[in-house]
């Protein structure tokens, strides 16, 4: 009674798998549970053990070849009809072809000349009778030249040692790792995926020395150094602002993390025909504004002000934006920016950017904000914790945007790695009117907002 064993799902989304080693041959016994075969798939390095116990018979798929799940690998039976070495029919048609003396007869000419030309000396490694049989008979011949690779050739371990898996050759090619130089510690002297991590982290410092860093060039030292000057107006102001912000309020600091693949895909879709009509590129900034003046229309209260104790709820969303300038930190408004589309708030931003370093601004431009947005992520910080600025009660930072590493969950519900666009938002608030439950909805909806990129309708394109 023969059974087939099959290729065993390793995973939910594993399909296919290369046998890498067979640890059993044909003829040779295997108990239950006992390995009989390594596998390598795109996820996973392991043995598959047998479900039954018996003799192998046959060996369906070869070393290096990959074959689907589901697929038969080798057949086991009870032993019977193989327990009969090899040799044993080698030896029978042996006996068949040397019986019938009429074979030297009935080929021509040119069939026993080849016979004669080939090495009769290695006929007695097969057995003493075929050196006595007549030396025309092809058969006879043919049989020991048959069997001389197989006696040749048992050197399994060698070539063990020698192999290894797809899984453990693609770690090696990332790894930089010269595979003649490692030493083995699997069966035979097998290079495994341990050896290869180990084998890293060994050369890691000797890569570093053989190729050193050039020469590092400081920085030009600023002509400021050793020198004392009076402190200009605005930064009297603002220095004063702040502390009177500090001391007056109570502020903290909430951060959430966003995915904005979408954004930055949308981005790339539409960046050629956004700056043939606007005139300027589009970058992540709009998008926050846009999403910070929408939650603001719903979570009112990181809209508002404290006058005495009264609370102002503000009937537009008045969107202050920081600009670095040489002379310190300036905030020109962007009015009722929930009213707007992207490439409107897009156009305003780059336009009061560039005239707040101009010194171009009217006045009443740097007044009136109801919320503050700063983007603190311009000079590649992920995230800080952004001063609120009487009256004022809330300031939203948007940190730089990178690509890394994610979990991403599909429709179905099923987790995966992924490289993705991500970026941190730090919403620092006035704790006397904002609780953290106000700001961690206000950020949720952002998150949200940004997440789901559906803004096709207010590109303004």
């Amino acid at each position: 009674m023969s059974e087939s064993v099959v290729l065993p799902a390793l995973g939910e989304s594993v399909t296919e798998g290369t046998v890498t080693r067979w640890l059993k041959k044909v003829g040779e016994t295997v108990a239950v549970d006992e390995p009989l075969v390594e596998v390598s798939t795109d996820k996973v390095d392991t043995e598959i053990p047998s479900p039954v116990a018996g003799v192998i018979e046959q060996i369906l798929v070869q070393e290096d070849e990959t074959v689907q799940v589901g697929a038969v690998l080798v057949i086991i039976g009870d032993g019977s009809g193989s327990s009969a070495a090899p040799a044993a029919p080698v030896v029978e048609a042996v006996a068949e072809v040397a019986a019938p003396a009429p074979v030297v007869e009935a080929p021509a000419a040119p069939v026993v000349a080849p016979v004669v030309a080939a090495p009769v000396v290695s006929a007695p490694v097969v057995s003493a009778p075929v050196v006595s049989a007549p030396v025309v008979s092809a058969p006879i011949v043919t049989a020991p030249v048959v069997l001389a690779p197989v006696a040749v050739t048992p050197a399994a371990p060698v070539s063990d040692a020698g192999y290894v898996t797809p899984l453990v050759r693609k770690l090696a090619q990332e790894s930089g790792i010269d595979l003649t130089q490692v030493a083995g510690t699997g069966v035979g002297g097998r290079i495994r995926k341990d050896d290869i991590l180990n084998a890293s982290v060994a050369t890691t410092p000797a890569v570093a020395a053989s190729a050193p860093a050039a020469a590092y060039v400081p920085g030009e030292a600023s002509p400021l150094r050793g020198t004392t000057e009076p402190m200009s107006r605005l930064r009297k102001v603002l220095a004063e602002r702040a502390v009177a912000s500090m001391v007056s309020t109570a502020q903290l600091t909430t951060v959430v993390e966003v995915d904005v693949t979408k954004i930055a895909q949308l981005r790339q879709k539409v960046q050629s025909a956004f700056v043939a009509k606007s005139g300027g590129k589009l970058n992540f900034m709009p998008f926050f504004a846009l999403a910070a003046a929408e939650a603001l229309r719903v979570h009112p209260k990181l809209n508002a002000t404290i006058d005495g104790e009264n609370i102002v709820y503000h009937a537009s969303e008045n969107i202050s934006f920081a600009v670095d300038t040489e002379k310190g930190l300036l905030t020109p408004v962007i009015r009722d920016a929930a009213s707007l589309n992207i490439m409107e708030i897009a156009q305003q931003i780059a336009d009061k950017a560039a005239r707040t370093r101009a010194n171009q601004l009217k006045p009443d431009e740097l007044g009136g904000g109801t919320f503050t947005l700063t983007n603190t992520g311009s000079r590649g910080a992920l995230f800080d914790t952004p001063v609120v600025f009487l009256p004022q009660v809330a300031i939203l930072g948007t940190g730089v945007v990178t690509k890394r590493a994610a979990v991403v969950t599909d429709a179905n519900g099923q987790d995966a790695i992924s490289i993705r666009s991500m970026v941190y938002l730090a919403l620092s608030y006035d704790h006397r009117l904002v609780d953290g439950a106000d700001a961690s909805r206000f950020l949720v909806d952002v998150k949200a907002r940004l997440e789901e990129a559906n803004f096709d309708s207010v590109l303004g394109l």
